[in-house]
């Protein structure tokens, strides 16, 4: 099937200001983070977007597949290389997330919330998904992946119990290239704060007012051992989850898939 030029149309202009100027548009990819992670080790600088209608091998977390039909979601990869300590990488995916939700409340009028670690949410149901994968090479760099939904036919309708869209919540058309330019925009600003002098406990501290998670009864699927079931209690300095157990007991959780229980 031929493939065409992209859709996707926005104001390159209004990026002038931020390191994210350089924003490549497709019509298909097989995955934006794969094609960005390869443009990384060739050398590529900090700032380089990738941005596709259509993914023919777009990857989530835990190496789950992310499909969408073409033009009915926001595939985005950005280029970071951090000057920072690696246990402090994380709050980078944090700001990221903050700046989803601020494009979102942008472009959309609505905010949603943060489900730890990487997905936004509203009632429950995923609006959009992060990933994050490290670049290797002499020069190490960070890929940040951003699938947000658009419109309901970017998920299957088997899904529309646990998933949701941009224009299901705002009862109107989004435009994707807003959102893009939105979400770039509040980027840099959330960037540069981790980057800034105490830019990590703000961010941290805006992560927590956003959370959809603190306070909730969450079951967390481990990649080793058996799951874990608790109150998602806090978040630790070095953006952990931290759950408490029924009987008490603290269980700091690096890496996990949570699962938010009714009461």
């Amino acid at each position: 099937m031929a493939v065409g030029p992209p859709t996707l149309e926005f104001d390159r202009d209004r990026l002038g200001g931020t390191r994210f100027a350089t924003v490549r548009a497709y019509a298909e990819l097989d995955s934006t983070n794969t094609a960005l992670v390869e443009e990384a080790r060739g050398g590529a600088a900090e700032g380089l977007v990738l941005v596709a209608d259509h993914q023919t091998a777009g990857r989530g977390r835990l190496g789950r597949r992310w499909s969408a039909e073409p033009g009915t979601a926001l595939l985005v990869s950005v280029l970071l290389r951090p000057p920072l300590p690696i246990d402090e990488v994380p709050v980078v995916l944090m700001a990221a997330g903050l700046a989803a939700c601020d494009a979102v409340e942008a472009a959309a009028g609505f905010r949603p919330g943060l489900k730890w670690p990487n997905d936004l949410v509203v009632d429950d149901r995923k609006l959009a998904g992060l990933l994050t994968e490290a670049t290797g090479g002499g020069d190490p760099g960070i890929v940040l992946g951003l699938g947000l939904n658009v419109s309901a036919a970017a998920y299957p309708a088997e899904l529309a119990g646990e998933a949701t869209s941009c224009e299901e919540l705002a009862s109107r058309p989004v435009d994707r290239g807003e959102l893009l330019v939105a979400f770039l925009t509040a980027l840099e600003s959330r960037y540069s704060t981790v980057l800034s002098g105490g830019g990590r406990e703000a961010t941290l501290a805006a992560y927590r007012a956003d959370s959809a998670t603190l306070g909730r009864r969450v079951r967390v699927e481990l990649t080793a051992g058996p799951s874990l079931e608790g109150t998602a209690g806090r978040l630790a300095d070095g953006g952990q989850l931290v759950v408490v157990d029924d009987g008490g007991a603290e269980h700091v959780v690096s890496v996990g898939d949570v699962k938010h229980l009714r009461a």
